[in-house]
């Protein structure tokens, strides 16, 4: 498009206005083309994205009254802090209960290693006694033949060996069932110690279960528990949200995505900062549907009334965690996400998202505590075999 310079020169002011405002718009058009061309097609963005993270779910593990409320939501707490405290009189109950059990059993138990040593000794009693038997009988059979041992008192010799003989397997007898439940353990070993004391161990979990801890680091949302309610194990109580550990999720158009790869690099900003913060990220993942297709009534696109909806499909992007500790995000918080689309060397498919695993729940030194305990009371009625296999066993 050209215009004539005795236009700008000579026309009246509207004309020259005009003529102005035409050529900007033309000079706008061929830049807008010109970038788009050059650079346009190299990023793909969306303002559809929003804050997502692990929401850790904090429930009760034992039944129970709360007794003590230690957090509410909005406060941040740390790994290992206590959450709920619940009255913990009915589990230390059965913990003693259950100590008392183990007791009786290392006792009983006890008992048959003696049973079976008091029947071996009888075993050989009676074997002599056999013996005995069988050489009185043998006398009286070689007197039988001249007439010095009458029939009768021959036949009470024989009576005699087949009690003696039967005593003497009735007692053996007694002995393997009485092996079989002692035999190649020790009195710590035995298995209705070790039941007896899985029991003190599930008890004493009971206990250690009223102190309910968080897991992670985070801030404290949807506290539903309250001071006094009873909860049933398994009751939801409140939640801890990790905020350190956040990323985004961005709903791009089914038309954006064929460039995108894993590992792409990604610049974000968050309404809650405007464009003053910018935070930088990568594509870690691409979800395996559409919204639609996981929603619990999914479209019926086989029914005659079809109208084609553009589908939109979730892009996991991991956020820098310094930008993120420097800048603290809320999960749901809306954001612009564009994803610098010019390396296409990525994978299509994640083979690991998370790289820092949510951590394991955090212990502590009860478990040495009650093998302790467990230790003391195997030794304690037990004997001293008893307290020098277990010392043996249990640190």
């Amino acid at each position: 498009m050209s215009y004539d310079s005795s236009i700008l020169g000579r026309g009246t002011p509207r004309q020259r206005g005009l003529a102005i405002l035409g050529i900007v718009v033309v000079a706008g058009f061929l830049i807008w083309g010109g970038y788009w061309f050059i650079f346009g097609g190299n990023y793909q963005s969306t303002d559809d994205a929003y804050v997502a993270g692990d929401i850790v779910q904090i429930t009760a593990e034992q039944a129970g009254t709360v007794q003590v409320l230690s957090a509410d939501d909005t406060q941040a707490v740390k790994r290992g802090q206590a959450l709920v405290t619940l009255d913990p009189s009915s589990v230390e109950i059965a913990s003693r209960a259950a100590e008392a059990d183990l007791a009786r059993t290392v006792r009983q138990v006890r008992a048959q290693f003696a049973k079976a040593d008091a029947l071996r000794a009888d075993i050989a009693q009676r074997a002599v006694s056999v013996r005995q038997a069988e050489s009185d009988l043998k006398r009286r059979q070689a007197l039988a033949g001249d007439g010095a041992v009458s029939g009768e008192e021959l036949a009470h010799a024989r009576d005699a060996v087949q009690a003696q003989e039967a005593a003497l397997s009735s007692t053996r007898e007694q002995l393997n069932a009485t092996l079989a439940a002692i035999d190649g353990t020790t009195i710590a070993t035995n298995p209705d110690v070790l039941a007896a004391a899985a029991k003190v161990r599930d008890a004493a979990l009971g206990v250690r279960r009223t102190h309910i801890i968080s897991p992670v680091n985070g801030l404290v949302a949807r506290r539903t528990v309250q001071l006094g309610q009873h909860v049933a194990a398994g009751a939801p109580l409140m939640a801890v949200v990790p905020l350190e550990d956040v990323w985004v999720d961005a709903n791009f158009k089914e038309g954006q995505l064929a460039d995108l790869r894993i590992g792409q690099p990604v610049t974000l900003e968050a309404d809650i900062y405007g464009g003053d913060v910018t935070y930088h990220g990568r594509v870690v993942g691409v979800s395996a549907g559409s919204g639609s297709a996981f929603a619990l009534l999914p479209p019926q696109n086989a029914s005659g009334n079809w109208i084609k909806i553009v589908q939109r499909l979730p892009v996991r992007i991991e956020l820098d965690p310094v930008e993120v500790k420097a800048h603290p995000l809320r999960i749901g918080l809306s954001m612009t996400a564009k994803v610098d689309v010019r390396d296409k060397s990525g994978a299509l498919v994640a083979g690991q998202v998370r790289s820092v695993p949510l951590p394991e729940r955090p212990r502590d030194d009860g478990d040495a505590a009650i093998d302790q305990t467990i230790g003391r009371i195997v030794a304690e009625n037990g004997g001293s075999d008893a307290a020098a296999a277990t010392a043996a066993r249990v640190p």
